[in-house]
């Protein structure tokens, strides 16, 4: 297995399952020569089993991208991936496992290590295969790939926009093609766990399975390997925070409470709240209280290029609008553990950085968020991620919003899950669907339509060039879609109670299927006629849900009248909405 040092437990290596993939296109280009699709890049091996004896040596190619049909590109560029691979004395009658190369990179001292009984894997969709004299349809040909244990029918979505539904599928096939590792990691060309790759891989891991192990394992993995970004130590709170909200478990929470704690970065915090890890108080004892040896250095977003020309100061508005975020989290943590104290400590030192972010990072003259201390430029990221932490003021609200969103997609895919977050919390749901259902070069039908079946690390290659196709943290659309189009998230942890808040804007109708750790919600949608919407909800046993539909609406559930102001109260069971206005 190279020179990989960081192996997965057993239990986790048990759940890794192996599939084989029959090719959904076989095509003969010239005698001897085939060229074989299997529809979906996924991460694995080839197998063939030859019925006849082959006389010759055989060449086979595997590979995730094409230069044009049926012919796989050979040198695809960046981390796409390509292997050449000769064959000779091939066994009769006999499955034959193909032996790839191992990268030197994945398979480094900071790589996952795969289990021996998976070896060594590669993405690939499409195969050629050159030199065969015996007929094709005496060779099996199969995609042996590998995942962790998920099920394909923990959820499903569907809506009246054909592009919403390729994005969505196409963010589903990622979270299960990625989790060959058995931990969320990065992609293939590094396949190191990311705190902020795992977040975003986790949310929408939730929204497509009820499947919770591998996040766990992946959260307690980063409190003894944190990466380098600040951003991505702020994280941490988050990616538990929602473990705990979408479990209802306490465990983790409790266990690493004092880790979480440092990892808010409070300890570098000036009297005025805000944090810097420029600052002297950022010592060797706060660095080995969240294990690491050198210091944090800021990212806002990557690569550098996606920083919408972001003025890296040292007391930077990104960073400390996440240790706002944190502080507000840990309040909340705090408080169902039974921590008094602590939760109105921590909700004290919140308001304290919001005012102070508020009061020394937001121009007046402009009624936007400034980069940093002492900086004079307002980009996307400033004002995109106060918006979607809660930070902005009524009074800046609009000004805001108009600023974000004639900005358009001036972010990587990993900030694309705060940019939409923020629009959603904000109402701007037209604007944000506009944005998930576009076919510019900076979307994910841009994903698609460059040839890939997974989520790209960038928007194009052009973007980043030495990019993979297979990175989970593309994957936002499959969380927001859930979470915020939908709106339908845990209205106490463990979703005991959900919560309902539909912005479905322009779409005429929608499906969703949402596992939970309860049990799935099925929830269908459809716009009778410009004046009428139907909502049916069907909750499993022993879940309640509190639906909203906004203000300025009648209602009628179960075809009582209700109040729209109020409250409406979901049973277990089916629920059926009229929202006419």
């Amino acid at each position: 297995m190279g020179l990989a040092q960081i192996p997965v437990s057993k239990a986790i290596s048990d759940r890794i399952k192996s599939t084989l993939i029959a090719p959904e296109h076989i095509r003969k280009v010239s005698d001897g020569h085939y060229f074989i699709d299997f529809g979906k890049d996924a991460f694995g091996t080839l197998v063939l089993t030859f019925k006849s004896r082959e006389k010759d040596s055989v060449i086979i190619h595997l590979g995730e991208k094409l230069t044009r049909p049926s012919v796989i590109d050979k040198e695809p560029g960046g981390t796409i991936r390509y292997q050449k691979i000769k064959l000779t004395d091939i066994p009769l009658q006999k499955e034959y496992v193909i032996k790839l190369a191992v990268d030197k990179r994945n398979t480094g001292p900071k790589a996952i290590a795969l289990p021996e009984s998976v070896g060594v894997i590669t993405p690939f969709r499409y195969c050629e295969i050159e030199n065969l004299d015996v007929p094709i349809d005496d060779v099996i040909i199969r995609q042996k790939v590998y995942n962790y244990e998920f099920n394909d029918n923990s959820s499903f979505f569907t809506s009246s926009d054909t592009v919403l539904n390729k994005v969505w599928d196409m963010c589903k096939h990622t979270v299960k093609a990625t989790s060959f590792a058995g931990l969320y990691i990065d992609g293939d060309r590094e396949r190191i766990p990311y705190e902020a790759d795992a977040y975003i891989n986790q949310l929408s891991h939730y929204a497509v399975d009820n499947e919770y192990s591998i996040a766990r394992n992946t959260n307690e993995f980063f409190i003894k390997h944190p990466t380098w970004p600040t951003e991505w130590i702020l994280h941490m709170v988050p990616l538990f925070y929602y473990d705990f909200q979408y479990t209802g478990n306490k465990d983790l929470i409790t266990k690493y409470y004092d880790d979480l704690r440092r990892r808010t970065l409070m300890e570098i915090a000036r009297e005025d709240g805000l944090i810097s890890v420029k600052s002297p108080l950022m010592t060797k004892e706060v660095l080995s209280g969240i294990n690491r040896k050198q210091n944090l250095r800021d990212i806002v977003d990557w690569p550098t290029g996606e920083r919408d020309h972001y003025d890296m100061v040292d007391v930077n508005t990104v960073v400390n609008s996440f240790h706002y975020w944190n502080l507000r989290l840990m309040a909340q943590i705090a408080g169902h553990l039974g921590k008094k104290a602590d939760s109105i400590d921590f909700l004290n030192r919140s308001l304290l950085v919001k005012k102070t972010i508020n009061d020394k990072l937001l121009d007046p003259a402009t009624g936007l968020y400034v980069d940093g201390e002492n900086s004079k430029h307002s980009s996307l990221h400033a004002n995109m991620f106060p918006l979607a932490f809660g930070l902005v003021s009524e009074s800046n609200r609009k000004t805001i919003i108009e600023f974000v969103k004639c900005k358009g997609m001036a972010c990587s895919v990993y900030g694309a899950q705060y940019l939409l977050e923020g629009l959603y919390q904000q109402g701007q749901g037209d604007y944000a669907l506009s944005l998930m259902t576009s076919k510019s070069k900076r979307s994910w039908w841009n994903m698609i339509s460059t040839g890939s079946t997974m989520a790209l690390e960038a928007w194009d290659m052009k973007y980043k060039p030495n990019s993979d196709w297979n990175h989970a943290w593309g994957t936002a659309p499959a969380n927001i879609i859930t979470r915020y189009m939908w709106g339908i998230t845990p209205g106490s942890p463990g979703f005991k109670i959900v919560k309902i808040k539909p912005q479905l804007g322009q779409l005429k109708f929608s499906k969703i299927k949402v596992p939970t750790a309860n049990g799935p919600i099925m929830a269908n949608y459809k716009l009778v006629d410009e004046n009428h919407a139907l909502y049916t909800i069907e909750l499993p046993r022993k879940v309640t849900g509190v639906f909203d539909v906004g203000e300025n609406v009648k209602v009628f559930l179960n075809d009582r009248s209700m109040e729209s102001t109020k409250p409406i109260f979901l049973n277990q069971g089916l629920n059926t909405i009229h929202v006419k206005w």
